[in-house]
């Protein structure tokens, strides 16, 4: 039996997935029903914005070396005071979520005027939009009744995912550990992180299972630490050259049966 689990955190503990497509729905559908339009096109128009307008600022590096995807940048404020790139991007986050806005409704055909209600519409619903899976927290009690002891091992800059642990905070008691990217200065693959975890918990790669959902984080960079992988396949996930999880899971509940 392994002496302890290592979690990755926004979806495979935490249903980010979810918590964004509900700000899409709801902000796109109000849009929809007073212009006539279809929100799935609307919402395809912003998502495309998005991910072009994320990657002309400056912090854009930042965000691939911590892991910081473009959906969380349309409503978190970022700005954490200990990193250079992080204060670049609370300076320019709302000039991003306001031109992804911009850019994606008038490709929808909607007034660039509604942006700035559509910004703060998106944000708040997010905020009021959090989903754990209904199974996660089976999962940790048999895991902690095993005396399996737990690391939460996430990407992200450290006041959005702190902010996601605030809006949840039964999560939290289950964890020895907390280990934020951001906080760290490298993400998931890098070697280092892992390393780091290990010696928090003060293990071998051998006592570890890591799980997640994302091959080309929270699996590849297991597979580089000498760590036992288990790869939650939500039916969406990228294969990654490399990653090579050891063991392929259709949900959360699935890792007792690696457990037992």
């Amino acid at each position: 039996m392994k002496k302890a689990v290592f979690f990755d955190l926004d979806d495979t503990l935490l249903d980010d997935r979810k918590s964004i497509q509900t700000a899409f729905d709801v902000t796109c559908g109000e849009l929809a029903e007073k212009y006539e339009k279809e929100a799935a096109e609307i919402e395809k128009y912003v998502r495309a914005a998005a991910h072009a307008q994320y990657q002309t600022y400056d912090f854009y590096p930042v965000t691939l070396s911590i892991g910081i995807n473009p959906f969380e940048g349309l409503w978190g404020n970022f700005g954490d005071v200990h990193h250079n790139g992080f204060r670049s991007m609370g300076d320019q986050i709302a000039d991003y979520q306001l031109k992804a806005w911009e850019n994606g409704l008038k490709q929808a055909g909607i007034p660039a005027s509604e942006a700035e209600w559509a910004r703060e519409r998106f944000r708040n619903v997010r905020r009021k939009s959090a989903f754990v899976y209904e199974e996660t927290f089976d999962v940790l009690n048999t895991l902690r009744d095993k005396g399996i002891r737990l690391l939460l091992l996430t990407n992200g800059a450290p006041s959005l995912q702190l902010e996601k642990l605030t809006m949840t905070p039964e999560l939290v008691p289950y964890f020895e550990h907390v280990l934020i990217s951001g906080h760290f200065g490298f993400g998931k693959p890098e070697k280092a992180i892992f390393d780091h975890a290990l010696r928090l918990m003060e293990l071998e790669p051998g006592d570890v299972l890591m799980v997640g959902d994302n091959q080309g984080t929270d699996i590849l960079g297991a597979t580089r630490a000498g760590i036992e992988s288990a790869w939650i396949n939500h039916g969406e996930g990228k294969i990654v050259e490399g990653a090579n999880p050891v063991h392929t899971l259709g949900r959360l509940k699935d890792i007792l049966s690696l457990i037992e």
